[in-house]
């Protein structure tokens, strides 16, 4: 598979045809995903968010060019062939800027576009659904199509001037809540009604016929919309099937739609099956991998508390711990409770906000310590296994080095692993 577009051809010929998108931009997790797909030789979905990335830098002070850099030289490292390799743009549209009128946010979020499509992205999520500051809330589905419109007008200009083709793959639509897991707690999700999603699709043609794009609709790859999957910081609402059966018939009259499903984390085996069978073809998934990535990390910090006196050790969990108390802005709005319950939230939640901290100088310099610790020895694989059980059995099989490194490696593909199934479960 070259493209989105070869996708949704592959899953109209076959229902157990899909892709899931890596949403991350931890060099370890990369990683991972880029030495999974070596060993399957299956195309690779990577793909950035409008927070992550932009035309400032994002949160991960990369721009997309910087982003698609950053990957390509992983790739590179592992002898990673580039055409394999897939790079999409999530939530792109003035969500960074809502706070401003409609006029600036729009004027910043055709920057976003361009810089994307600039830098060599080629699946794009246009997503105008936020209001702004002088908007009606909610936004109509005209105002919010006619957005994307003009966003992909810009995008499509863009990408024949600078690489002299037209070869974009779009999505379109939203799910609630937002992205990157719920802020509240959740007991019930509201699923996209079939009437809705047809109404998304029907304001984003006519949308594209007035600016004379309509000629690009069948790039339009994929809707975005809520199955009735999500996560919040200790709970899962898993897939269920029969209540999305109405709105998963909405694509089959479309020769080139499929939907793609957000927040996908953490589902089961079987769930993540069944929304690619019901043409939720392309999953996401992000906070999973690094949550995956934590869960290593403790296990060997606990392997490296049981071998090293204390004053030797990396403190890992400590700093950690540390430094989100001392900065506090990426988890101190999502968590809420006692004290022990925001504690065991900022290293336990599926939310992951730990995430934002890896890049942290002092957080990092404690990893390093961790892993050049656990490097200057043998494992003993009776610890292995108390702390890391799945890849204590690969070791202990011959399929895995039982170095720190590639431990952490191993347990994020495990999460890999299970969205592989999913996405080719005829195969």
């Amino acid at each position: 598979m070259k493209s989105i577009v070869d996708l949704v051809n592959a899953h109209k010929k076959d229902n157990t045809a899909g892709i899931y998108a890596v949403c991350s931009a931890h060099p370890i997790v990369l990683e991972a995903a880029l030495r999974y797909s070596l060993t399957t030789g299956r195309t690779l979905l990577i793909e950035a968010t409008s927070n992550q990335v932009d035309q400032f830098g994002g949160y991960t002070g990369m721009t997309p060019k910087d982003f698609r850099q950053f990957v390509l030289q992983l790739a590179l490292q592992l002898n990673f062939p580039s055409e394999q390799l897939i790079l999409g743009g999530d939530h792109l549209g003035p969500n960074r800027w809502q706070n401003k009128p409609a006029a600036e946010a729009m004027a910043q979020a055709e920057c976003l576009i361009r810089s994307y499509v600039e830098a060599g992205f080629k699946k794009i999520h246009l997503d105008c659904s936020m209001s702004c500051a002088d908007d009606p809330v909610p936004l109509t589905d005209e105002i919010v199509a006619q957005r994307a419109a003009r966003l992909a007008k810009l995008a499509e200009e863009t990408c024949l001037a600078c690489f002299g083709t037209q070869d974009l793959a779009y999505v379109i639509g939203t799910e609630v809540p937002v992205p990157g897991g719920a802020h509240e707690t959740l007991t019930e999700l509201t699923i996209t009604t079939p009437e809705a999603a047809i109404k998304t699709l029907q304001a984003h043609i006519s949308a594209f016929a007035q600016l004379g794009i309509e000629a690009i609709w069948p790039r339009v790859a994929a809707l975005v919309v809520q199955p009735g999957v999500e996560f919040d910081h200790a709970s899962v609402i898993d897939y269920v099937p029969a209540k999305a059966q109405a709105l998963s018939r909405v694509v089959e009259d479309f020769d080139s739609l499929i939907f793609e499903a957000h927040s996908t984390d953490y589902q089961t085996p079987q769930a993540l099956q069944q929304l690619v069978h019901d043409h939720f073809a392309i999953l996401k998934v992000g906070p999973e991998l690094t949550f995956a990535l934590r869960e290593a990390l403790y296990g060997l910090a606990a392997i490296e508390e049981e071998m090293l006196p204390a004053h030797a050790c990396s403190g890992l969990r400590e700093v950690l711990e540390s430094v989100m108390l001392d900065k506090p802005e990426f988890w101190r709005s999502h968590y809420e409770g006692t004290t022990q319950e925001r504690h065991l939230a900022r290293s336990y939640s599926y939310s992951d906000r730990v995430r934002y901290y890896w890049p942290d100088r002092e957080i990092d310099a404690a990893m390093s310590r961790l892993m050049d610790n656990l490097s200057a020895a043998p494992l003993p694989l009776p610890l292995v296994s108390q702390y890391l059980p799945l890849q204590y059995a690969r070791v202990r099989e011959g399929k895995l080095r039982a170095t720190p490194h590639f431990l952490v490696i191993d347990h994020i593909q495990d999460v890999l692993r299970k969205y592989d199934a999913a996405t080719h479960s005829s195969h």
